[in-house]
């Protein structure tokens, strides 16, 4: 393990890589059309998150000039507590070591993860698919550059040229200690990850988000953050995938249809139940195993529920952990489905989409873990801390 560099070093190298990325902006876009042209899959949400245009730019610069802005997350006292015999005992917090980010399409992670796990003083090696590997490693170059014009070794950010047999070998028997691995991609890659690792991993799992409107719900607001939650960002796992529809909603047959009309102005597939799937522009669902679908596209299932616990017990069932909301004018009733809905964010009247680190306050994330160690929801620079005890003498024995 490296020395932990001070904190004015981790945010000089910050500083620089934010000043590098603004000073080769253009060649950055350039060189990810490369991987565009490259790329032959049809998957949408795969290729949103590989593009990288100025507004993906603007965003990995406002990144790290926020984690620039924030307090450093290491030394802070969790817990003190002076022995009855004079010992001083404290819980601080600590770097892990070095962090394994393995992450699929996006470039953008290159930047705001790595510089998330870089301020919190660890190590970053970072593993990124090949249909995005000309963009990486012009930003990974950067992040070298940055380091090295502070006088930092270059290899506090390392990236790994690995095919699938390599990096099934690396977790297995890494040829570095790694202390955490952060997979960021679909159910495939963190089953591959979880399967291979021998060293823990925070699991950034799957979205399949859902809404249930309570029969006392704002419709003209309720179809707003629907269509919002489901076409903003196709590509985001705070997308929303499902929507339950209390039976006792006022005037539901109409409510529905309005609906259905805002959603197809989008061109969504919508899917339903037997009760939903009656009305035009809705196909009733064939396999039951939809609900348990993330869908990153531009699909949708309704279904009708006979309450507020109904739709509990199902969103527990089949979502995944991330994200759910509730649809009420009755505080007592969100507070209630809120508490009892197993996510890692639970939202009364807003969309799903603002499940992310920067809309947090967070200033960025490393990943939206849906585990329950050792964070839940968007990892920000705080939480990619481990900690530590110290305990201070002065000739005590037990």
């Amino acid at each position: 393990m490296n020395k932990t560099l001070s904190i004015k070093q981790r945010n000089s190298v910050l500083l620089k890589m934010a000043e590098l990325v603004e000073k080769n902006r253009a060649e950055i876009i350039a060189i990810n059309q490369k991987d565009l042209k490259s790329f032959e899959d049809t998957d949408l949400a795969m290729y949103d998150r590989l593009k990288v245009d100025d507004a993906k730019i603007e965003g990995m610069i406002e990144s790290l000039n926020q984690l620039v802005q924030q307090e450093d997350p290491l030394g802070k006292e969790r817990f003190s507590f002076v022995h009855e015999n004079g010992l001083r005992i404290e819980n601080r917090t600590a770097p892990f070591g070095t962090i394994l980010i393995i992450y699929e399409s996006r470039p953008d992670v290159t930047i705001e993860a790595a510089g998330i796990a870089f301020k919190s003083g660890n190590k970053i090696l970072l593993k990124g698919g090949k249909e995005s590997f000309h963009s990486n490693k012009s930003i990974v170059k950067l992040w070298r550059e940055a380091l090295k014009f502070n006088s930092v070794d270059e290899n506090w950010v390392e990236y790994l040229v690995f095919n699938r047999e390599e990096t099934q070998e690396f977790l297995k028997n890494p040829t570095q200690k790694i202390d955490l691995i952060i997979p960021r991609g679909g159910e495939k890659l963190i089953q591959f990850v979880k399967e291979n690792a021998t060293c823990p991993v925070i699991v950034s799992g799957r979205g399949n988000n859902f809404i249930y409107l309570a029969s006392s719900a704002d419709q003209e607001k309720a179809i707003e953050i629907i269509v919002n939650a489901k076409v903003a960002k196709i590509s985001a796992c705070n997308a929303l995938d499902k929507v339950l529809i209390d039976r006792q909603l006022p005037n539901f047959e109409g409510f529905l249809k309005r609906l259905i009309a805002q959603l197809m102005k989008f061109n969504v597939q919508i899917w339903g139940d037997e009760t939903t799937s009656k009305f035009d522009g809705i196909e009733e669902i064939e396999d039951q195993s939809v609900w348990y679908e993330e869908f990153l596209d531009y699909k949708i299932v309704i279904g009708r529920v006979e309450g507020m616990q109904e739709a509990i017990d199902k969103i527990n069932q089949f979502g995944g952990g991330h994200s759910a909301c509730i649809l009420t004018k009755s505080n007592e009733m969100a507070r209630e489905f809120m508490d009892e809905v197993d996510a890692a964010a639970v939202y009364q009247n807003a969309s799903t989409r603002f499940t992310d680190g920067f809309q947090f306050g967070l200033g960025g994330e490393l990943a939206i873990s849906t585990d329950k160690l050792h964070q839940r929801g968007p990892i920000g620079l705080e939480h990619l801390v481990t900690n530590k005890w110290y305990v201070y003498g002065e000739g005590q024995i037990r």
